[in-house]
């Protein structure tokens, strides 16, 4: 697996990188800690976090996930310079007021949130800093139209871009990144720091998969021509492109043990859980299997291989999953196999955006 230059920054990392979402909430300590283990013996030198995780947030459960990656670097030394670590700031509250209080986002509230990652983590430097949403109103998590009147920044971007710099003066963060952007911020964010002379982003985390590629209208030209790249996240659209759900739904008595739709309910409530969402997967699915893949399998390669993507998030609650989704790095798809996924994007568009 050749790694890859992210934007014009120094960093090299594989095309798969280890999400950790579900570290302190599905995924125990010791297992956490083996799937880490599993995942660098693998060759995979990147890791993706959050302030916020672990999945779904809560006040119990916040840091959790970069508890546990602190403990795992301390009980392997060595193990933290083998990795890019990638981890993010969150944005306004969100309603989860443990997070953030107030509205908006300020300058002092990412430099107070680097600091705390950095314990947590128990690491000098956070290779790639990201801001996890937007600080501004924009249409995302499920939201499909911009609306002005429920815009409430406070702080700009510019201001954003100050404190950043900081952090990367101070030799706490080395590159930052963006999350669930759009093309006017990601365009707004190189301007502003070509202007003023600040750290330029690196990267943008956006959801991408078969059941939303939005990143495909308009987006992926902004990050071509400024080289900012995009890193994948939920490319199996939380198990809808597992095929685990065609039988049982994503309600009911029949679904399967030990997935996010079973086990929460605020998950079901969310895009994934749409019923035309279901309809899509169940047909990717389904063509997945006539082409002699899983499901899995063909909704990884899609995302492994595509030209936008930099490098795609893979979440796992096992080292089985792992396993399954670092073997889908050998699937290649067939032009007639993308041309049947664009036919079925072309009727179905994107219903889990």
């Amino acid at each position: 697996m050749k790694l890859v230059q992210l934007g014009q920054s120094d960093l090299q990392v594989t095309p798969i990188c280890l999400g950790t979402m579900t570290f302190g909430q599905q995924v125990n300590e010791a297992d956490s800690h083996a799937i880490l283990d599993r995942s660098l013996e693998a060759g995979i030198n990147f890791i993706d976090t959050a302030e916020m995780y672990a999945v779904p947030a809560s006040a119990d459960t916040c840091g959790f996930t970069e508890t546990y990656i602190g403990n795992w670097f301390a009980k392997n030394p060595g193990a933290r310079q083998k990795l890019v670590l990638a981890t993010k700031v969150a944005g306004p509250s969100r309603g989860m007021p443990w997070i953030r209080e107030g509205t908006g986002m300020t300058g002092q509230d990412i430099l107070n949130s680097c600091d705390a990652s950095l314990r947590r983590l128990q690491t000098d430097v956070i290779d790639l800093y990201q801001i996890h949403w937007p600080e501004r109103h924009v249409p995302a998590f499920g939201i499909t139209y911009f609306d002005p009147t429920k815009d409430k920044s406070v702080t700009s971007i510019h201001e954003q871009l100050e404190a950043l710099s900081k952090l990367v003066k101070a030799g706490k963060v080395r590159y930052i990144g963006l999350s669930n952007e759009t093309p006017y911020g990601v365009h707004e964010f190189v301007r502003l720091a070509q202007q003023h002379g600040l750290p330029r982003v690196a990267t943008v985390q956006n959801p991408y998969h078969l059941l939303n590629r939005t990143y495909d209208n308009g987006l992926d030209e902004t990050c071509h021509r400024l080289q900012v790249s995009l890193m994948a996240y939920s490319p199996l659209a939380f198990g809808l492109l597992t095929g685990k759900y065609d039988e049982s739904g994503i309600s009911g008595p029949e679904l399967p043990d030990g997935g996010r739709m079973l086990r929460y309910d605020s998950m079901r409530k969310q895009r994934w859980g749409r019923p035309e969402a279901l309809v899509a997967a169940r047909r990717y699915n389904q063509l997945a299997r006539d082409n002699g893949m899983t499901p899995t399998q063909m909704a990884l390669a899609f995302c492994y291989h595509r030209w936008s993507v930099t490098s795609t998030i893979i979440g796992v609650t096992s080292l089985a999953q792992l396993n399954e989704d670092l073997a889908a790095w050998s699937t290649q798809l067939l032009p007639e196999v993308l041309k049947a996924i664009d036919d079925i994007r072309w009727e179905m568009r994107d219903p889990a955006l």
